[in-house]
């Protein structure tokens, strides 16, 4: 007599619950691992990535560009500066993690002598991404 061994639909069941159950788990906590990626992109982009481009536009302009010219002033000449313009310094300006504008201050608040960029950062809190 031989006996076949085997999972019964019980252990099937089973295992299947403790998949979904992880399943679940990671799912939830997707949202908490790409967040912090995303405010990591930010922290990049305003410690990082801009300061090339805005000390390139500060050597061929003599000064950073205006609060109102903005980062914009990286893509396109600002009016009355094309002549010392030497760009575009950025091919384009890219948007934060959420889909929204960087900002940016010259003189800046939290950098007095220089200038300050930052992010308002995920649009559920109260926190912005700043190069302070």
């Amino acid at each position: 007599m031989s006996k076949n061994r085997g999972f019964s639909l019980i252990e099937m069941l089973i295992v299947l619950a403790i998949m979904a159950g992880i399943v679940g788990l990671l799912v939830t906590n997707m949202d908490g691992i790409f967040g912090r990626s995303k405010e990591q992109m930010a922290r990049i982009f305003v410690n990082e990535t801009v300061k090339v481009p805005l000390m390139a536009y500060k050597i061929s302009i003599g000064e950073y560009p205006s609060t109102a010219e903005g980062l914009k002033a990286l893509v396109n000449a600002p009016a009355g500066k094309e002549h010392r313009w030497k760009g575009p310094y950025m091919e384009s300006l890219p948007q934060d993690p959420w889909g929204n504008d960087y900002r940016y201050a010259y003189p800046g608040v939290h950098n007095k002598a220089k200038y300050d960029v930052w992010s308002n950062g995920n649009p559920g809190k109260d926190e912005k991404i700043g190069n302070w």
